[in-house]
């Protein structure tokens, strides 16, 4: 069956105004890719006779020195995206369960809001690190028999207790965007609360919300560098390591391109979904 069925053909005056959005697109491409190369070049003219750039070179862009320290930068960039991987999988799943939470209605259910209303204060307003700390140090000292001691454990439920905060309020956010006439409807269909939010509402939501969550998740990126700060062997760690042995900080410069390459993709990403959205949100049915 033809997909285009039923959609009504764009107007010459629809047709030509695309043509006129492509052309200042690509102009507007052009203008930014030629300020930027200018810019890149003065700017390196600038570094690079600077009086002390020789020695800031040796320093900090020392070529022999990232290419010693990439192995071991590599191997603890691993570590980092295992806690992203799992802390970003279980960060959904604590932040969905809380947005659900926060939007229970009925007295009953009171005390359960409020337990969701202030764990999302208090762990969106503490520090990751500060968190770090008290999570990887508060809960070994408790001596609890079979509580886990791993950096890279304890790590990943900090990240997830601060970043499943943020999350829950972003879901929170793309459920209460639905339209009440969308509960309305599904409840004159015979639908309960739990059929209506799973079927109607979440999907609206997520298609809402998903630009949001992907920027979340480009933070995430990042911040799983912290829990170097727990004694584990990530990227970070292995970075301050080098450093500390030879006194030259290109280890840190290493490290830090290998999380601005693995956020690149994210961030096109986002971008592409957030276009996407728009342009949906501007073109209607069309689209």
């Amino acid at each position: 069956m033809d997909q285009g069925v039923g959609l009504p053909e764009p107007s010459a005056l629809e047709l030509s105004r695309r043509a006129w959005r492509r052309s200042r697109a690509r102009r507007s491409t052009l203008i930014g890719l030629l300020s930027t190369l200018v810019f890149a070049v003065v700017a390196y003219l600038v570094v690079t006779n600077a009086p002390g750039w020789p020695r800031v070179q040796t320093t900090f862009f020392s070529p022999s020195v990232a290419w010693e320290s990439l192995p071991l930068i590599l191997e603890g960039l691993w570590l980092n995206l295992q806690v992203l991987v799992l802390g970003g999988f279980l960060v959904l799943v604590v932040g969905l369960l809380v947005s659900l939470t926060r939007t229970l209605r009925g007295a009953a259910l009171a005390p359960l809001r409020i337990l969701a209303t202030a764990y999302v204060d208090l762990f969106r307003g503490m520090p990751l690190i500060i968190v770090l700390y008290l999570v990887g140090f508060g809960f070994p000292a408790l001596g609890l028999q079979g509580m886990p001691t791993s950096p890279f454990v304890l790590g990943t439920v900090a990240i997830v207790l601060v970043y499943g905060a943020y999350v829950a309020e972003v879901f929170r956010a793309g459920i209460e965007s639905v339209h009440p006439s969308q509960r309305a409807a599904a409840r004159s269909l015979g639908l309960n609360h739990r059929q209506t939010m799973r079927i109607v509402v979440l999907p609206q939501a997520l298609r809402t919300v998903t630009p949001a969550l992907l920027n979340d998740f480009i933070a995430l990126q990042k911040d799983v560098g912290l829990i170097s700060v727990l004694g584990a062997l990530d990227a970070v760690r292995q970075a301050q390591i080098l450093v500390g042995q030879s006194f030259n900080f290109t280890p840190y410069v290493v490290a830090g391109l290998l999380f601005v390459l693995l956020a690149i993709p994210s961030a096109r990403v986002a971008d592409a979904v957030s276009a996407r959205a728009r342009r949906r949100q501007q073109s209607g049915s069309l689209l």
